[in-house]
C-alpha cells in the first residue's frame, strides 16, 4: 500500500502545479487605447447596449469612439480582461451607427454579457 501511494503522490503534485498555469494561460490581455481586434465571435447579431460608450480600448480612459443604443445591430468580434480582474470588455462592431463604429464596451454594460470569444 505504501509503495502505491508514494508512486501517485508525484503525480498528484504534477497536476496540482500544472493546473494554475493551465488556468492563468487562458486569460486575454486588456486592450490599449487605439487597438481594434478581428472578428473571432460567430454568433448573430446583438441588441444589448442601451446608451454605452464604445472606446478605442478597453479602458475607461480610453477615447469615445460613439454610443451603442438597444436599437442599434452590434457584432461582437471577440472580448479581453482587464489584468486578473473579473471585468471583460467586447471589442465590436455597430452597423446602425453612420458610419459603422468600431470600439470596445464593457461587457457589464451588455445585457448578454458581451462575447464569449478571447481576442
Amino acid at each position: 500500500m505504501k509503495r502505491r501511494f508514494a508512486a501517485i503522490v508525484p503525480a498528484v503534485a504534477a497536476v496540482a502545479f500544472a493546473l494554475p498555469l493551465t488556468l492563468s494561460t487562458s486569460a486575454v490581455a486588456a486592450a490599449p487605447c487605439g487597438t481594434t481586434a478581428t472578428d473571432k465571435d460567430n454568433s448573430g447579431w446583438n441588441n444589448t447596449a442601451n446608451g454605452a460608450n464604445q472606446r478605442s480600448g478597453s479602458y475607461t480612459s480610453c477615447a469615445i469612439l460613439g454610443i451603442a443604443y438597444s436599437s442599434h445591430n452590434l457584432d461582437y468580434h471577440c472580448y479581453t480582461r482587464i489584468g486578473s480582474s473579473t471585468e471583460t470588455w467586447t471589442y465590436l462592431r455597430n452597423d446602425s451607427a453612420s458610419p459603422d463604429t468600431y470600439g470596445w464596451v464593457r461587457d457589464d454594460l451588455l445585457s448578454d454579457g458581451g462575447s464569449l470569444d478571447p481576442c
